[in-house]
């Protein structure tokens, strides 16, 4: 199920600057999550196995299953929502994993997200949303009035940009040096900038879910581009230092916002509605 990787010159620079002991393996299928017993299998190729295990007591109650099972005893690699090109501590040394649909992936982006993982291990960032948010995840929970699969969106998104606004600078520094891997930062980040302004409008004329505008607005961050509100107060330095409680507080505040908002357009409908408010001629 797996295979060693090569990767072209410009790429290994980036895994010998950031992460330099780091597995790049192919895998021979497509997964969210890899099964256990297939997991196993890494250690084949590595030189040990660290699973990772988290307290029941982050989780609320509703949580979905896979967020369960990750932070079970059994040994779990690769979540939702990963994307193409996924990374693990849990082996030693860590592993850049390459899913099967990356042969779909043009050439230029794949290498910019196997250079993106070894940028990410570098920074000694917890792998996934849970570890980040900790305890901190019930708080999120508590305060985003969404459905648990919302919620787990929500927190994913975030901690894609915490370490999205971690990560840039590193990408901004290959233009001279490693002009390709450059460009298709860039050039991915263009793709994303049209319905960047129009995110807002979207989620209130429902033609997006705010968890998806979410995603879509946090994964713009490591590509440095200007956001709308309320998604411009993620990208900021205080987000970095503070983590999981800066975001549950905006979650927090961005929630109470809107709830305020949409009271105010049921109430504005209300009276133009109440008869009471109508000229006089339309009650004879």
């Amino acid at each position: 199920m797996f295979d060693r990787r090569a990767l072209t010159d410009d790429v290994d620079a980036v895994r010998e600057a950031h992460a330099p002991d780091a597995r790049v393996l192919d895998v021979g299928a497509d997964f969210e999550t890899i099964p256990p017993a297939a997991a196993e299998d890494l250690g084949l190729l590595v030189d040990g196995l660290d699973p990772a295990t988290y307290p029941s007591e982050w989780l609320p109650p509703d949580a979905p299953e896979a967020l369960v099972s990750y932070a079970g005893p059994d040994f779990t690699v690769g979540m939702p929502g990963d994307g193409t090109v996924t990374w693990t501590r849990q082996t030693v040394p860590p592993t850049v994993l390459v899913k099967k649909r990356a042969e779909g992936t043009p050439t230029d982006f794949l290498d910019f997200l196997l250079a993106e993982a070894f940028v990410q291990v570098g920074t000694d960032a917890p792998e996934h949303f849970l570890p980040f948010f900790g305890e901190a995840y019930r708080d999120l929970d508590a305060v985003v009035p969404l459905g648990p699969a919302d919620v787990y969106q929500i927190a994913a998104a975030l901690y894609d940009a915490w370490l999205g606004i971690q990560t840039r600078s590193s990408f901004r520094s290959w233009e001279e040096d490693r002009p390709r891997l450059h460009d298709a930062w860039a050039d991915a980040g263009q793709r994303l900038s049209g319905r960047l302004s129009t995110l807002p409008r979207a989620v209130a004329r429902g033609q997006t879910s705010f968890a998806e505008a979410t995603e879509y607005a946090c994964s713009a961050i490591k590509h440095g581009l200007d956001l709308p509100a309320p998604f411009a107060a993620l990208d900021t330095q205080a987000f970095v230092d503070h983590g999981p409680e800066y975001g549950v507080r905006w979650a927090e505040t961005t929630f109470e916002k809107l709830g305020e908002e949409t009271a105010e357009e049921t109430a504005g409908e209300s009276d133009a509605s109440d008869p009471s408010d109508a000229p006089d001629e339309t009650l004879e």
